[in-house]
């Protein structure tokens, strides 16, 4: 790891950062509070998910779920249903135990120190630190894609900062930033806004950037060589085949195992290169293709009309009516599905093979 040694002091690149954001701020509902629970599900929602994508769905929950408590108390169907289509599932089914064990531990009342939150059932260095700082405006530095890049490009960080020294040296210069503010949060917000809107991977706005002239890779001309990450591996393909399988005004799904992938959730039977094996399935005729990513999965999955052998539901699995499932939470590919399905019945879809992006 090499950087460059830097002239402007961390009082003043902070300075900067905290002045543009005071001006340059997007105006998003999470920072109109310093209530803790609500800042730390924005933060959970935004974990590898877009703003514009979360902010519905961070003002739908904070509506239905105002307080600690009643999330803690909330059955898990209706959990998974106000988080359906944000995927990476495990992020809420950890905010819910945390949930619990703050009202057990904490009388409702989330945690004020650092370690305390850190402790809590997926929450990390990262998370655990924009709670503190923005909640309750704590000198507990950050560290996210945008703010790697930043600091990379800022102080002209050699090696893949995913390196352990890289890494822990990147850890460093954000806590001194965050050291040098009076206000914690906007400095936190600041970096993240910065990478988000100016410090972009791509064709970074250096002109509007705050920290234009103390920026090391600019003055070296090589601001897109920051941060200097290996190229990720090949994205791998799957396909999968579904069945839809109806009897009378009823439809066939399952709810997938907890400890699975999309634990929790409902789907039509399926199986990856196949017929599921607990279904016997007949008659299968194809009727939509859907095409999904899951993290470096390129997934297709083929929807199929279908009928059971013997007519009947093997174990585990439910009849449900087409209003029946609009209540469940179903994974995003299903979801998918279930509105072609009911678009069918409307007679606004005719059952012929087309391909589609699963929301």
């Amino acid at each position: 790891m090499r950087a460059a040694i830097h002239k402007a002091s961390p009082k003043l690149i902070s300075g900067r950062i905290v002045r543009w954001f005071g001006v340059n701020q997007r105006d998003l509902p999470w920072r109109r509070t310093h209530d803790p629970y609500a800042i730390w599900i924005s933060e959970i929602m935004l974990q590898q998910t877009q703003v514009k994508t979360v902010i519905p769905y961070y003002e739908r929950w904070m509506r239905e779920l105002p307080t600690i408590a009643s999330f803690a108390a909330a059955k898990s169907q209706r959990v998974l249903k106000l988080w359906e289509g944000l995927g990476y599932y495990r992020r809420v089914r950890n905010a819910q135990e945390a949930a619990e064990l703050v009202v057990r531990d904490f009388g409702g009342h989330f945690p004020t120190k650092f370690d305390d939150v850190l402790a809590l059932p997926g929450i990390g260095r990262y998370t655990a630190g924009a709670i503190c700082s923005l909640a309750y405006n704590a000198a507990t530095p950050i560290l996210d894609g945008n703010v790697i890049r930043v600091l990379c490009r800022v102080y002209a960080i050699g090696g893949n900062p995913r390196d352990k020294k890289v890494n822990a040296r990147l850890w460093e210069l954000a806590g001194e930033l965050v050291a040098s503010a009076k206000d914690r949060s906007a400095l936190n917000q600041g970096l993240m806004e910065l990478g988000a809107l100016i410090c972009a991977p791509r064709e970074p706005k250096c002109k509007a950037c705050p920290l234009a002239a103390t920026c090391a890779a600019r003055e070296q001309g090589r601001v897109e060589a920051f941060p200097m990450l290996n190229s990720p591996p090949p994205p791998t393909s799957r396909k999968f085949a579904a069945y839809i399988v109806r009897r009378d005004d009823h439809y066939l799904v399952r709810q997938r195992p907890a400890h699975q992938v999309n634990g929790g959730l409902w789907e039509f039977p399926n199986a990856e290169g196949g017929h599921p094996s607990e279904f016997h399935i007949l008659d299968a005729e194809p009727v939509w293709r859907i095409r999904h990513s899951i993290t470096r999965y390129r997934i297709l999955l083929e929807a199929f009309s279908a009928r059971l052998a013997n007519g009947e539901a093997p174990a585990g699995a439910r009849w449900r009516t087409l209003a029946q499932l609009d209540k469940l939470p179903l994974a995003s590919a299903h979801r998918k599905i279930l509105e072609l399905v009911k678009s069918r019945e409307a007679g606004d879809t005719a059952p012929c093979p087309r391909r589609l992006k699963a929301t």
